[in-house]
């Protein structure tokens, strides 16, 4: 299955996972490699990947909107979304972690997508 890719406004490509196996998938192929990634703080979302090192913080935030807008976090609650922000380089899984499911090596970065209602 292929992950969802969606353009910025800038044009840089983002890819997000569909489902658990996908966002597996999605991770496995990034993983120690030169890029940005985004998941909510809370479990339920897509991972959300950005194809570089060092986006701009426009290009941060927007992807975090994709991200956040697909997440259980955003449909369940009127708050604002927490996301993290790491590299690629940062991940890692271990075997007996469930489908969907990552470690990071470091603390990652922290961003609040502003959910605004209409």
């Amino acid at each position: 299955m292929e992950p969802r890719e969606f353009v910025l406004s800038n044009g840089t490509k983002i890819f997000l996972g569909k489902n658990s196996e996908n966002n597996d998938e999605l991770v496995n192929s990034f993983k120690g490699k030169e890029n940005t990634i985004l998941h909510t703080v809370a479990p339920g979302s897509p991972f959300c990947v950005i194809e570089r090192l060092n986006p701009s913080k426009d290009e941060i935030y927007e992807a975090g909107i994709f991200c956040a807008s697909k997440s259980q976090d955003w449909r369940d609650n009127k708050r604002d979304i927490k996301l993290h922000v790491f590299i690629g380089q940062n991940v890692k899984k271990s075997f007996w972690m469930k489908s969907g499911s990552w470690k990071l090596k470091s603390n990652p970065e922290e961003i609040l997508i502003k959910k605004k209602i209409f």
